[in-house]
């Protein structure tokens, strides 16, 4: 199922090695044989059309963003347990938190030739953070001085204002960077920030040609990159079919291709994905069928692997629909909640490879815990969901002119487990509910952005930099870039922002969790389950992993 990435502390959050217990398994890695591999194959890969053009501040959604990683390179990457480590980053330095000193690696290029300087960096993330470019991931770079006025937006985090929008950005360049020399460049943080240059090997920070900067629309349809891989040719983006990569053989990092390429094939079900990866029409795929989820490792034998990572679900409510506003839609969401059979869904449907959700974030990130007050919201309970419901009811009656409709992109392997939801929400709450689907997940999310979906919208994250704030301020922070509902708890932001602002890892995820009870208070989603993403390859792979988010990577992949 395709989450974001939709769009992902150093001294404040690390990763743990924190296996899931319940229906999932610590770990399950197929064991395969010696046989030579053939560092020239190309394979192909299950994926389904990007929303937007390729410009990796502009790509918060998993397929886009499995291509844009592919294609680009940062200052920093993670290794598959995502421990950060430096790619084009030489050094990157701090006294205090708050003012950093970068330099970048010399000899580096895109694969047109140009260079990649601090100027390159700067120029980079100005043209990300000036909202006059309307790139998506735009608030990815609010911690940097100067980014308020570039930005278009000045946030408040007091009771009685949240977010405001000026008519037009007052400068074009984010004061906080500046140039030192050809391979240097400083960065002034608004505040000190111990985890910040953690996050530096999220796409949003990677760095751009010229040619992006001056014609980002043309750019986009064919980027040029700096990653292990890049584009085929001109043109090797066919729309609603495939996109073509082929390894950069002048690419000197440190995810060196063991392939010659990869070709993603986009389909909008995985029925006929599967059928094609047994028949070995399909190399590689990271989304099955519900059903298959009981027959996968017979299936595939020694060509599978599943392992905890940090991926959730959650279903939004919109807060604009009348159903779910002022304290009968608060009661509402309540019921809702514990309408659902958590448990009996990642039994049966999921055949063990989730876990039910107890908050918002994962069990592999370092400060989760089960024990947020208000979580018990996210147990079964129909007698006291009908009570709720019935509360609700007498405070303003439910408008059920109208099923209410889940909305769910049909690419990922929803169906069976939305359905599920929509007959919980039937027998359990005696209201009509059914799915809404969409043959694309960027659809899917144009309709979100617009807010014109009338009900439920199921979703996901996959981590960006292993952190409890990654889970929560993009996704439900005031202004955040997944938050397209538009939620807005000053608390919740107050909180987060005392988490970054912590010196100690302990208490920078003790106001992360507090924060999370503003989350239960409000249920402007619903927790589902944590997920192990298994995947499966064809007799054409030796094998294959995913990292620590769950994200297959893609250059690690033996072909025969």
């Amino acid at each position: 199922m395709p989450y974001k990435r939709i769009s992902k502390a150093v001294g404040i959050v690390a990763l743990a090695a924190l296996a899931l217990t319940a229906c999932s398994p610590a770990a399950d890695t197929a064991h395969t044989d010696k046989v030579s591999s053939d560092p020239t194959k190309i394979i192909t890969a299950y994926s389904n059309e990007p929303q937007n053009p390729l410009l990796p501040a502009d790509t918060n959604e998993d397929y886009g963003s499995r291509v844009i990683e592919l294609l680009f390179e940062g200052l920093r990457a993670y290794d598959p347990e995502g421990k950060p480590i430096n790619a084009l980053a030489e050094s990157i330095e701090t006294v205090d938190a708050q003012n950093w000193i970068i330099k970048v690696k010399r000899g580096s290029r895109f694969t047109n030739g140009e260079e990649i300087t601090a100027k390159t960096f700067i120029e980079s993330w100005n043209f990300a953070a000036l909202s006059t470019n309307y790139q998506s991931n735009a608030s990815f770079f609010e911690s940097i001085d100067g980014y308020a006025a570039v930005s278009a937006v000045r946030t408040t985090t007091g009771t009685d204002e949240t977010t405001m929008t000026v008519p037009a950005p007052t400068a074009q360049t984010m004061s906080g960077l500046v140039l030192k020399d050809d391979h240097t460049f400083s960065v002034k943080l608004s505040q000190p920030e111990a985890d910040w240059s953690l996050r530096l090997g999220y796409s949003a920070f990677f760095p751009l040609p010229s040619a992006a900067i001056r014609d980002p629309k043309t750019y986009g349809e064919n980027p040029i990159g700096n990653g292990p891989y890049k584009f085929a040719k001109e043109g090797s983006w066919v729309h609603d079919e495939s996109l073509s990569l082929v390894r950069n053989d002048a690419y000197d990092g440190p995810r060196k291709a063991k392939n010659g390429g990869v070709t993603f094939k986009f389909y909008t079900e995985p029925g006929p994905a599967y059928i094609d990866l047994q028949s070995d029409n399909l190399d590689l795929s990271d989304t099955l069928p519900s059903n298959a989820l009981r027959t996968y490792k017979a299936d595939f034998q020694d060509r599978y692997a599943a392992k905890p990572v940090a991926l959730n679900a959650t279903l939004i409510i919109p807060p604009y629909n009348p159903n779910f506003q002022g304290e009968a839609g608060k009661l509402r969401r309540q019921a809702l909640s514990q309408a659902i059979n958590r448990e009996e869904i990642c039994t049966i449907i999921f055949n063990g490879t989730c876990t039910p959700a107890k908050e918002f974030t994962a069990p592999v990130l370092d400060g989760y815990t089960e024990k947020i007050p208000g979580n018990e919201v996210l147990n079964f309970d129909p007698t006291r969901a009908r009570d709720l419901w019935a509360q609700a009811d007498k405070i303003k009656p439910y408008d059920a002119s109208r099923p209410l409709q889940i909305a769910s992109n049909t690419d990922g392997g929803n169906k069976e487990w939305v359905d599920a939801v929509a007959n919980g929400f039937k027998n359990n709450l005696g209201i009509p509910a059914e799915t809404q689907p969409f043959a694309k997940f960027a659809e899917l999310l144009d309709r979100r952005k617009a807010r014109s979906l009338p009900g439920l919208t199921r979703t996901g994250w996959n981590g960006d930099y292993p952190s409890l704030y990654n889970f929560l301020g993009p996704v439900w922070g005031t202004g955040g870039p997944a938050n397209y509902e538009k939620f807005s708890y000053p608390e919740f932001d107050q909180l987060l922002q005392e988490g970054l602002r912590s010196k100690e890892t302990s208490e920078a995820n003790a106001k992360f969790n507090k924060a999370q009870e503003v989350l239960f208070r409000e249920l402007p989603g619903l927790p589902l389950w944590y997920t192990n993403r298994p995947i499966v390859w064809s007799n054409n792979v030796l094998s294959a992993e995913t990292g620590w988010n769950g994200a297959i990577l893609y250059h690690n992949v033996s072909a025969k």
